[in-house]
């Protein structure tokens, strides 16, 4: 310690230097920290979903679920396993015990799920995925269109414009109700046609399907043949064909049946803002981004929509709802607020009694701390959250409060020790935070004491 000390002093330009090398990498630290609202944390869940169209809850439960819990006994490192059964749908959670062997055991409920062959016939393949954690970034409300079908388009159409953008993945609509197409047959065209409800179901089942053709091999390729065939509108269900003959003649679905698109009656979800029928948009963020950089993307987005919208006179608009990212912001502005202020002191009060250089030099301790913690917490999965501002926040008042002790033990033992004895500067640094602490904490050991000590 004593020879690194008489080091720097007889070349103080290396200390120099060694002071704004901190400041620059902490600078380039700092800008390539990821930003959440809250801290990242590892997931600990698993999801398998299980689709059984037609299926009563007691059907998805003997047929799917059990077996599924059946081939979960017997995995290491599972906690708990919960299962939900409702129609046509059958959703199980497995809880983890350790969060960094979720990718280990979600390949083991993989290849349990896998070994599962007696499924019913006509359900869909079950998926399995780690559910991870995402934070909503955003949200906003599409207004000024009476017509809630025309807003859930134009609400469909931004989704894809947003999910265009390099740096947004997660978009989301609500407000609306399900939408179900309903196709209503006309008796007198089924009796004319001699055709059954039977067949008109079965024709509806053939074809609104997405199935795999097979492959097409090549000597240079090999290529995937998908067939989709299905029909996600009224339009695209009604030219279903249900019969048809050698000389060219069909029937489709719309011939015999009316068939229209309509909402839910049992589902009552409706957003409404200022009064106006809306379309709530919720742009969420991953883990892996940065929630600054995904909000000041769809602000941009917005502001260009707002001004294309007024200048067209389409009368839609978009208003903010929420933004995770104004309160990030805040404590961001808190923190450089108090961090100028706090150096500004330390320099004014110190120049008071010492000379103006070594106060600036001990209010630069304040960047620099931040600077060295800056290149290390980028490595080590620290983001910009409100909870790691916080104590950046804290801990700037400490840092103000050790520069003022250069001013209160000026002259004193504690100094005297500090300059002559370089091989006990621990010591004196020990005592001196000993000091900060008593402060702090009245009565576990003061300033007063710290004195006493030395």
């Amino acid at each position: 310690m004593r020879s690194l000390i008489q080091l720097f002093v007889k070349y103080n330009l290396l200390g120099d230097l060694l002071v704004f090398a901190l400041l620059a990498a902490g600078w380039v630290g700092m800008g390539g920290m990821e930003s959440n609202f809250f801290p990242v944390t590892e997931s600990k869940t698993i999801q398998i979903q299980a689709v059984y169209p037609g299926a009563s809850p007691t059907e998805i439960e003997e047929g799917i679920v059990a077996k599924i819990e059946e081939n979960l006994q017997g995995i290491a490192g599972l906690d708990q396993v919960k299962s939900v059964c409702s129609e046509n749908v059958g959703s199980i959670t497995v809880s983890v015990l350790d969060a960094n062997q979720t990718d280990k055991v979600l390949q083991d409920v993989k290849n349990a799920v896998d070994r599962i062959a007696s499924f019913p016939v006509g359900m869909e393949p079950p998926i399995v995925f780690k559910q991870e954690a995402i934070g909503v970034a955003i949200t906003f409300a599409l207004t000024g269109v009476d017509d809630l079908r025309a807003l859930k388009t134009e609400g469909r159409r931004i989704e894809q414009d947003l999910r265009a953008l390099d740096g947004i993945s997660q978009v989301s609509l609500s407000g609306f109700p399900g939408e179900e197409i309903e196709v209503a047959l006309r008796a007198e065209r089924l009796t004319e046609l001699n055709l059954t409800i039977a067949e008109i179901g079965a024709a509806i089942r053939a074809a609104n399907i997405e199935t795999t053709g097979g492959r097409l091999k090549t000597d240079r390729e090999e290529l995937i043949l998908r067939g989709r065939f299905r029909g996600y509108d009224a339009q695209a269900i009604g030219d279903i064909v249900l019969r048809a003959n050698a000389e060219g003649g069909y029937v489709r679905l719309s011939d015999v049946a009316d068939v229209r698109d309509r909402w839910a009656d049992n589902d009552p979800s409706r957003s409404w803002f200022n009064g106006l029928p809306a379309v709530v948009v919720t742009v969420n963020n991953l883990t892996t981004e940065s929630i600054l950089d995904v909000t000041a993307l769809v602000r941009s987005y917005i502001e260009s929509y707002n001004a294309q919208a007024d200048e067209v006179g389409t009368g839609v608009r978009i208003d903010v709802i929420r933004d995770s990212s104004v309160v990030l912001n805040q404590r961001i502005d808190l923190l450089v607020n108090n961090g100028v202020v706090g150096f500004l002191l330390v320099i004014i009060l110190l120049a008071l009694f010492l000379n103006i250089r070594l106060a600036f030099w001990v209010a630069l301790a304040i960047p620099v701390s931040f600077a060295g913690m800056f290149i290390f917490a980028g490595m080590v999965g620290v983001t910009i959250n409100v909870i790691s501002l916080f104590g950046m926040i804290l801990v700037i008042g400490i840092l103000v409060d050790d520069g003022g002790h250069h001013r209160r033990h000026d002259g004193s033992a504690s100094r005297g020790i500090c300059s002559h004895h370089h091989d006990h500067g621990g010591l004196c640094i020990l005592l001196l935070y000993r000091g900060s602490i008593g402060r702090l904490f009245p009565g576990h050991g003061g300033g007063d004491h710290a004195h006493a000590a030395l």
